[in-house]
């Protein structure tokens, strides 16, 4: 294997908080690693290192000549008032790549995404469809290594996996940081994680995620029998020492000295196993045994004239997961709104049980006050106490539970990550005693350490649990049936994810225009060279001399350096161009084939 990049070495704090300490790292020309880890571990630390967008405080860099590095941040940074084709053609202006092969790049780029347009402004596009023009802008610099920093976030499902097969076919190495354990799955080779609870302060295997995981799980559960036995080491070795400076003299000065080391083995031990600690999620059901609790007869929405869904019919009872899948705008976030009797369905009814307890997950974390503290929001009445579950908890106990730590209370909950606003959000859902979550996408920015934990509590909770979530493996695990919204105003249960993706590509397929096969040729038919086709063989060379004249006109009309100032004349010179390069293809692919008529006319 060919070593494209390496860190031997690496040494890097955040603050005073020390992130890797004698890190080394290889990435090969075919590599395909998965970066995973808790929130503030330092993955998108480790990705800027290797990009050399930030230093480490020691450590020594290896890059292959000339090869090219790629960083796609978490956050998309796009001109909005620029188009599509400006993004990607400024780019492209690094490279070497002359003016027709850039406007090809581009097209081919475009398309490869999806979008119907390269005209469009930044500004004008959806989280999802920004996150793609990021990517393929990444794409359009040719990486030899592409560094990609969560790049699943604010893409669906369908845009997940049109990320995991453009990954799988390329030509490029990349490490990703994900928490889309699925995704992981579906494209990585290796995964490496960076936690304190590792000796080496990372655990890197070569496999699959899953793989991956059972290696961790068995590793993690040695540590603890680790623990336990050196703990009856040092204890028998602590007994000995308290015997007495007589005793103590008549032992070997070697033996003294080892108990010290096994004390220091078992301070770092526990230290390590201590890092293993997660989130504690768990939701607040209410005592209701009613069989039905909620129910929809023939809902139907639209939106401006155009239908969301329609005819849904459901029934939501204890111990019941419904997941809730759809493209973008499809309608998820309305159907949630609905149940929660927010809006009102243009068509059919909602039942709930009598005083019916719904407690709402909302994906919406602007709705968190950034100028209050972290104990204000963790606390309703800002109190020094919480009430779960009849019972009073200290805040600072409270504030544990969601791996804060009695320090962070005092911090603005605008300095507050991703992850640790959506763990606020979950301490504010648990406290709520409910007969039906509404779990509107959860996940997002949730480490896999805590995303394991909401799916057992989910799977835990008593009560009925609707679940909108673009993470595939926690559908998988944890839903009874699937409704899937497909935007157009149909909406269709399914028994599974998996179903539910088959029955998408069907549709999809069917969609598809049939391609007609070509009239069978009669057997034994001779070729004939007729008068129609002399009388184009004659005239085919005027056409391509033509054409070849139109073709160098607009070509030498693209090489005017005004027309940069003018992207949208820009565009359509080199579309004319395109046209008139595939039309002369078009004429000499048939000069070719008129040619072979005639000679195969002559012979017979």
């Amino acid at each position: 294997m060919t070593l494209l990049c390496s860190y031997k070495s690496i040494h890097k704090s955040f603050g005073e908080t020390p992130l890797f300490a004698g890190l080394d790292i290889n990435i090969q020309k075919d590599e395909r690693l998965g970066l995973i880890g808790g929130n503030g571990s330092g993955k998108s630390t480790l990705l800027k290192l290797l990009a050399d967008l930030e230093p480490p405080e020691a450590g020594e860099r290896y890059l292959q000549n000339l090869a090219r590095v790629v960083y796609l941040p978490q956050e998309d940074v796009l001109d909005p008032e620029k188009t599509i084709s400006e993004i990607l053609f400024q780019a492209l202006s690094s490279t070497d790549m002359e003016e027709q092969t850039q406007y090809r790049t581009v097209k081919q780029l475009t398309g490869t995404a999806g979008f119907l347009s390269d005209t469009q402004k930044c500004g004008e596009l959806s989280g999802g469809w920004r996150k793609k023009l990021a990517i393929i802008r990444a794409l359009a610099q040719a990486p030899d290594l592409l560094l990609l920093d969560e790049p699943t976030n604010h893409l669906d499902i369908n845009g997940r996996i049109w990320l995991e097969t453009l990954l799988k076919r390329s030509d490029f190495a990349f490490v990703v940081v994900s928490h889309d354990r699925c995704f992981l799955e579906n494209t990585a080779h290796r995964i490496m994680e960076i936690g304190q609870c590792f000796p080496q302060g990372v655990l890197c295997v070569t496999g699959s995620y899953l793989k991956f995981r059972k290696h961790r799980e068995k590793l993690l559960e040695e540590q603890q029998k680790q623990e336990q036995s050196l703990a009856n080491k040092v204890r028998r070795e602590n007994e000995w020492l308290s015997r007495g400076p007589k005793a103590r003299a008549t032992k070997a000065r070697y033996r003294i000295d080892q108990a010290e080391r096994l004390k220091d083995d078992l301070s770092s031990l526990k230290n390590r196993n201590q890092q293993t600690q997660k989130v504690d999620i768990r939701f607040n059901a209410s005592s209701r045994r009613t069989k039905k609790l909620l129910v929809c007869k023939h809902v139907g929405k639209s939106m401006g004239g155009r239908p969301l869904f329609k005819d849904i019919n459901i029934e939501l009872t204890p111990g019941i997961t419904l997941g809730l899948m759809g493209e973008n705008g499809s309608g998820k976030t309305t159907l949630m709104k609905i149940l929660n009797h927010e809006i009102q369905p243009d068509t059919g009814q909602i039942k709930t049980a009598d005083q019916l307890k719904v407690a709402v997950f909302d994906q919406n974390r602007e709705r968190l006050d950034p100028d209050i503290t972290l104990k204000e929001a963790l606390s309703p009445t800002n109190s020094d106490a919480v009430v779960y579950q009849g019972k009073s908890i200290h805040i600072v106990t409270w504030a544990k539970k969601f791996l804060f730590t009695p320090d962070q209370l005092v911090q603005p909950v605008r300095q507050l990550s991703g992850g640790e606003k959506a763990r606020i959000l979950i301490a504010d859902l648990m406290l709520q005693p409910a007969d039906v979550l509404l779990l509107d996408e959860p996940t997002n920015d949730l480490d896999i350490p805590s995303l394991e934990v909401l799916e057992q509590s989910i799977l835990e909770f008593p009560g009925a649990v609707v679940l909108v979530s673009h993470d595939r493996f926690l559908l998988n695990n944890v839903t009874h049936s699937i409704l899937y919204l497909d935007g157009h105003g149909n909406a269709e249960i399914f028994a599974d994810y998996t179903q539910c993706l088959s029955r998408k590509k069907e549709i999809q397929k069917k969609q598809q225009p049939v391609k007609k096969d070509p009239p069978a040729k009669k057997k034994n038919a001779l070729p004939v060279f007729s008068f129609n086709d002399k009388f184009e063989l004659g005239n085919i060379e005027e056409k391509i001399l033509s054409a070849e004249t139109i073709a160098a006109e607009i070509e030498s009309k693209t090489k005017d350096p005004d027309l940069v100032n003018h992207p949208e004349k820009m565009n359509l010179l080199y579309t004319d161009l395109t046209r008139a390069q595939e039309k002369i293809d078009r004429l000499y692919a048939r000069w070719e084939d008129l040619e072979a008529l005639k000679a195969a006319s002559a012979k017979n």
